[in-house]
């Protein structure tokens, strides 16, 4: 019996660990104020990169910068939630059988 949930256990911890693997080599994107700040992340919510409109890089634009800043980093880290939650959702289903559709 505890070999058998044992087995589950680190059958569900490779799982998992692929699933982490998956979501990195995932980006997904964020941009504010019509594309003048762009947000890169991966699937695990890493930032990869931020892109600014040489416009914005003024000091009399700090304020309105920053909340573009925010604005874009924000909406890159919901999508990156998104697509965890359900690389997730995917990895409990399958461990789960049949009750795994009721996640």
């Amino acid at each position: 019996m505890f070999g058998n949930i044992f087995g589950k256990l680190q059958e569900a911890q490779q799982k998992m660990k692929e699933s982490k693997d998956r979501l990195a080599g995932v980006t997904m994107d964020g941009e504010a104020g019509e594309g003048a700040v762009k947000v890169t992340v991966t699937g695990n919510r890493e930032v990869k990169s931020i892109v600014i409109e040489d416009a914005l890089c003024v000091p009399e634009r700090k304020e309105e910068l920053e909340d573009l800043l925010l604005t874009a980093l924000n909406r890159a880290l919901k999508n990156a939630e998104s697509a965890w939650e359900a690389e997730m959702k995917d990895v409990a289903g399958g461990m789960l059988g049949p009750l795994g559709g009721l996640l």
